[in-house]
């Protein structure tokens, strides 16, 4: 079979792209990202950029996408990697911090940022951005509702009071740590998580120090 090569370099220059978008996203926010602003961190033209998406909202649509991958990759996966429980629920929320504070984003979080830009605006962007913290949350009461049935979180745990203080701590990491000292606050959102965890678990020797 041969493969086109015009398909995969426009493949490749698509992704590139969405890369660069996602990461103007969390500099100017997603309203302001803009065919000229990604055109001109790309250094290519503004055509080059019609031949993927026609509208800015069809852009800012596939930068929510692509964003919601690269959150698998990098959080989501490797947390499910780790034992089922109490130790996969932690590497949740761990990795999570983790892609906060690595430099990855300039705003730490693509999500947390548009979703506080776009609380109060109604439309298709809102829609896919309600999704994706909807999502979010059904894996965090998933892997909740697991550790209760292993025994590693008491049986009186609600998972999603569970779930919404979990997201909260790396909610406020994120606004907090671009605002104040960032070590200090990647302290205070691993510490509350493991406190609660701890306080919440007849094996809390799972839990690292």
């Amino acid at each position: 079979m041969t493969v086109d090569g015009r398909l995969v370099r426009g493949e490749r220059a698509r992704a590139a792209a969405l890369d660069a978008a996602v990461v103007l996203a969390t500099e100017s926010g997603l309203d302001g990202l803009s065919f000229s602003q990604l055109a001109d961190r790309l250094g290519v033209s503004k055509s080059g950029l019609f031949a993927h998406w026609r509208t800015k909202e069809e852009l800012q649509l596939a930068a929510v996408g692509h964003a919601q991958r690269r959150f698998t990759d990098v959080v989501i996966r490797p947390a499910l990697h780790e034992p089922r429980g109490l130790r996969r629920l932690w590497a949740l929320h761990d990795y999570r911090l983790r892609d906060i504070f690595s430099g990855a984003l300039p705003g730490g979080c693509f999500f947390c940022n548009a979703q506080f830009e776009y609380v109060a605006r109604p439309g298709a962007v809102r829609d896919a951005l309600t999704a994706a913290l909807a999502d979010w949350h059904v894996l965090l009461e998933r892997l909740i509702t697991e550790a209760i049935e292993l025994g590693e979180l008491r049986a009186d745990v609600d998972p999603a009071q569970l779930s919404f203080e979990l997201n909260a701590h790396g909610t406020a990491a994120v606004y907090e740590s671009r605002l104040l000292d960032s070590d200090e606050i990647l302290t205070y959102a691993r510490t509350a998580a493991l406190v609660r965890l701890r306080g919440l678990s007849p094996t809390p020797d799972l839990l690292p120090d």
